[in-house]
């Protein structure tokens, strides 16, 4: 009898926990864009949210991965994928508190980008889907287990082909230009290498079939052309409606 209010309590603190949603996808599939559309859409809904975007450039614990980025250890191929995710798993986990403080008062977590990212770049590092299949259980291991950083309920990732995603992320930086000192506005070594991003691209598709419960994939580009924001938004809200 005296455990079942404890258990009356624990049950209501479940039920109002949060859920955290993550949007991922290559450099040009328009993560930000429809980002940015969702966390819109929850607001007018009334919803209570958090936002998260990574890398988190404005802040410390990004020095090693806006070094990486800049080329200053080496090109793509001098730098191990253990290593560069390593880079990016010290910037989440300066967040880790504040996403967990978030989910634990019932709100909506939304991030732009997350593991899934360190997955689908430093995966296409390796050359085979077992040595890849290893890797990301060390990731997971890394960035759950070890430094303990919350998981999301759901990873969106936005396929959009690398060809056509290098040349959406060319218009972006040129309209941006105005902002070129910004950290944000600056190509990297993953922006610039289409051969990376053609990569990064299959493994996307790849961790999409190997985690179907945890990635699920919308293809924003069907027939060879990208949809409509307003499609692309759509078909995230049909995942998200399904989880909130």
């Amino acid at each position: 009898m005296i455990d079942r209010p404890f258990a009356f309590f624990a049950i209501l603190s479940n039920m109002a926990k949060g859920k955290f949603i993550v949007i991922e996808g290559t450099d040009g599939s328009g993560k930000k864009t429809q980002f940015e559309l969702l966390v819109e859409k929850l607001k007018k809904q009334g919803r209570k949210i958090e936002t998260f975007d990574f890398p988190q450039y404005e802040k410390g614990s990004s020095w090693f991965v806006r070094n990486y980025l800049k080329g200053n250890y080496g090109e793509l191929d001098e730098v191990g994928p253990e290593k560069a995710s390593i880079f990016y798993a010290v910037d989440r986990l300066e967040a880790s508190k504040e996403i967990r403080v978030a989910l634990e008062a019932g709100k909506l977590v939304l991030s732009n980008r997350y593991v899934g990212s360190n997955l689908g770049h430093q995966g296409s590092k390796f050359e085979n889907v077992q040595s890849r299949r290893r890797f990301f259980d060390w990731v997971f291991n890394l960035e759950y287990k070890i430094l303990g950083v919350p998981e999301p309920d759901l990873n969106i990732i936005l396929h959009v082909p690398a060809k056509t995603a290098q040349k959406l992320a060319m218009v972006k930086d040129r309209e941006s230009h105005v902002n070129a000192g910004n950290e944000k506005n600056v190509r990297d070594i993953h922006e610039d290498n289409l051969s990376h991003l053609e990569r990064a691209e299959q493994v996307y598709l790849e961790i999409a079939k190997m985690f179907p419960e945890k990635f699920k994939l919308i293809e924003c580009a069907p027939e060879g052309e990208v949809l409509p924001r307003s499609e692309i938004h759509n078909r995230i809200w049909e995942l998200v409606k399904g989880l909130i």
